[in-house]
């Protein structure tokens, strides 16, 4: 018996061996093509805006270059004003941005915590708007830009956008007010707080996380539409980076410059990319708050 119980604890032992190296085996092989497909299209554009010409024509594919050239880059800045269109995606991105959260944080922060008549009617107006495909929008305000004579200019982006992005951030700003314990606001009260003193001294530097999380996923739309950027601004000097590198053109009516493209999406990436990294802490802060409780 004590035989047939040691051979029984031997099989058991390879068997979850067996299963442990299989494991240890698939993960990282399954992480590893994720990755790599991940970011192969972002490494393939890299490679593309630093290799000649020659190379990015030929045919097989060159995907190592042997010859390193920053031409397309500074072309970027001596045949266009591309500094300019970084400027313009910055400024309406951020102040889109801003406006956002300072609108949006106390909305989300008067539903989640004061009684108002018809909550449940706003919360369903705010979620049906989310959910409303905004490319429908675009034909409505081309008519109302026309009609108040905002084309070339900023706010056309600005007031879109921030229209746009309002509903996500008072819902997603909401739900972190509600998480937040009720008592630290009692005791403010107790201390001679009023609503407004409360919510900016107290309530928004504790949902620091949930600001930066919910500012850049606005920052991030704003910095990458095309459509409205396309149509409401034709000014040359007041394009955004996405239209800007849509519109380049080479040497001929045929020929497709390649490594300029390639170039003005990896600065027009790159902003973006820094700014996750920079607010990575916070990103994941926010992100998995009120994920576990207790």
């Amino acid at each position: 018996m004590a035989t047939a119980s040691s051979s029984n604890q031997n099989n058991s032992n390879q068997n979850q061996s067996i299963a442990f190296s299989w494991r240890s085996l698939v993960i990282p092989i399954a992480v590893t093509a994720i990755v790599v497909f991940t970011l192969a299209p972002v490494l393939w554009q890299l490679l593309t805006s630093f290799k000649v010409n020659p190379e990015i024509e030929t045919i097989p594919n060159v995907y190592i270059p042997s010859k390193i050239t920053v031409q397309h880059y500074t072309e970027l800045f001596v045949r266009r004003p591309f500094f300019a269109y970084i400027l313009n995606s910055a400024l309406v991105s951020i102040v889109s941005t801003v406006l956002c959260l300072a609108i949006g944080s106390p909305a989300a922060y008067a539903l989640a915590r004061l009684r108002i008549a018809g909550e449940k009617i706003i919360l369903a107006g705010v979620l049906i708007v989310t959910l409303f495909p905004y490319i429908l929008l675009f034909l409505g305000l081309l008519e109302v830009i026309k009609a108040v004579g905002l084309a070339n200019n900023y706010l056309a982006l600005i007031i879109p956008y921030t229209a746009i992005n309002l509903p996500l951030t008072i819902l997603v700003m909401r739900s972190f007010f509600q998480q937040l314990p009720k008592d630290l606001e009692d005791v403010a009260k107790v201390d001679g707080y009023n609503t407004w003193q409360m919510l900016t001294r107290i309530v928004l530097p504790l949902t620091l996380p949930a600001m930066v999380t919910t500012g850049i996923l606005t920052f991030i739309f704003s910095w990458n539409e095309f459509l409205f950027a396309l149509t409401f601004i034709t000014k040359e000097t007041m394009k955004t980076i996405p239209v800007a590198a849509a519109q380049l053109s080479g040497a001929s009516q045929f020929d497709t410059p390649y490594g300029a493209l390639a170039a003005a999406t990896i600065l027009g990436t790159l902003p973006l990319i820094l700014l996750v990294l920079f607010f990575q802490r916070k990103i994941v802060q926010g992100l998995t708050a009120g994920a576990v409780k207790g």
